[in-house]
């Protein structure tokens, strides 16, 4: 299984964030972020190949959880 996050392409500065979104996965391994397969081109997107993690996205888990200052510290550290 594998996760597919699509990004719109459509302006330039789009273009920049996904490039540099796509080489910062791909260059830096780390057991505690998600691994990075491999990107396409399908039409005006990007499809970005990735490691399946059960629960969502960060986003989701943040917006479901709450977390005290000393919990988000310890994420941070980690």
């Amino acid at each position: 299984q594998v996760a597919i996050k699509k990004m719109m392409i459509q302006e330039d500065m789009c273009k920049e964030l996904a490039v540099n979104e796509i080489a910062v996965m791909r260059d830096n391994r780390n057991p505690n972020i998600v691994t990075y397969l491999d990107s396409y081109l399908v039409g005006a997107e990007v499809w970005l190949a990735m490691e399946f993690m059960d629960g969502g996205t960060l986003c989701d888990v943040l917006r479901a959880v709450y977390l005290e200052e000393g919990q988000i510290g310890a994420v941070c550290r980690e």
